[in-house]
């Protein structure tokens, strides 16, 4: 390889691959023994029911991360995703349906088609910001969901806009053959995210990450930096659409069968507000938010309390956060754990001190 060649090459793995040091090396080390328990051990100890659960928490972590690139990473504002992964769901199905192509293919090509169509979406982003854009998005969130309806949702069936309303059997989505079962389909689930976090992690720790960064602080020094804050826009959209895309295929052979009331338009504030609560500056905000959007509804049906509650707890928690906690619950708690803990140190001390002097 010439001199040319090698500096070349040392310049891609510095932009893509950024090293690691012994901190970062050790984070890796635990997420990956948790990782391991996540999907061999920890299925084992769920009911079906809760396998379920975890499964769509899994697929809506992956959305709340696309979110949580938009806004936390690059300052970009949506609130059309719940649609963009209905929009993705719908590819998904189509190509399960139209192909016999395997399984992964089938989820990259949902994922790229969304990927296209996320970024044509996201167009207005080049000219707006804020609040307009987060009402451009939300419109159009609208418009794909009459769109979506008045077509009755083609989730199956023969032709381009076949709908059927069985549940799963002959016309549902299929799942790949090694994941067929709803046990081994959320360990398939768990490491296809872990996958599209470890992209997004790329991402957020190399170039592109940091041209983000400089575009949500302040776009005429991003400008004035030599940063192409078009050409990262859209990127920033392309990757969320991506992951979305990818996610929505997941869902479609997670249901089964898809059904416009899947996906209410409500759902996209719900995802924000979720987002801003686990924790936008964070990749593990988006867990905490899978968590928050879809175990703790199931939790509370499981209890018998009715889940709706949770649009006023979830205002209160975005409250809290926005005035308190910027940061989310993600960084919050830990913080929060070890004031208490040394709190609690303390009080000890302090009861332990007396009782030592009278025994002295």
């Amino acid at each position: 390889m010439s001199a040319a060649g090698a500096t070349t090459s040392r310049s891609v793995r510095r932009v893509w691959l950024p090293r690691l040091d012994a901190g970062d090396r050790l984070r890796a080390v635990i997420i990956a023994v948790l990782l391991a328990f996540i999907v061999i051990a920890f299925p084992q100890l769920l009911s079906g029911y809760w396998v379920t659960v975890f499964t769509s928490v899994t697929i809506y972590a992956v959305v709340a991360l696309g979110l949580g690139i938009l806004m936390g990473r690059t300052g970009l504002v949506s609130l059309g995703q719940i649609a963009l992964l209905a929009l993705a769901s719908w590819v998904g199905a189509r190509l399960f349906f139209a192909t016999g192509l395997p399984f992964p293919i089938v989820l990259l090509g949902s994922g790229l088609i969304t990927m296209v169509l996320g970024t044509l979406v996201g167009l207005p982003a080049l000219r707006l910001s804020g609040l307009y854009l987060a009402l451009i998005t939300l419109m159009l969130a609208g418009a794909i969901t009459v769109v979506l309806t008045a077509t009755n949702f083609p989730n199956g069936g023969g032709g381009f806009l076949g709908h059927v309303e069985t549940d799963r059997g002959a016309a549902a989505v299929r799942r790949p053959a090694i994941a067929h079962g709803d046990t081994a389909y959320l360990r398939y689930t768990v490491i296809v995210a872990a996958i599209l976090f470890l992209i997004a992690l790329i991402h957020v720790r190399a170039k592109p990450g940091r041209a983000w960064a400089a575009i949500r602080q302040s776009e005429p020094a991003a400008l004035a930096g030599g940063v192409n804050v078009t050409l990262y826009k859209m990127w920033a959209f392309a990757l969320a659409s991506f992951l979305t895309g990818v996610a929505g295929g997941l869902l479609a052979a997670d249901s089964g069968q898809l059904f416009i009331t899947t996906f209410p338009t409500s759902d996209s504030i719900t995802l924000l507000a979720v987002v801003l609560m686990g924790g936008i500056y964070s990749l593990w905000g988006a867990v905490v938010a899978g968590l928050l959007m879809q175990f703790l509804p199931a939790l509370l049906n499981n209890w018998g309390v009715n889940a709706d509650w949770l649009t006023i707890i979830f205002g209160i928690g975005v409250m809290q956060v926005l005035l308190t906690a910027p940061q989310g619950l993600v960084y919050q708690f830990p913080r929060d754990m070890a004031k208490l803990g040394r709190r609690a140190l303390g009080l000890v001390g302090r009861v332990r001190q007396p009782a030592r002097e009278r025994a002295g």
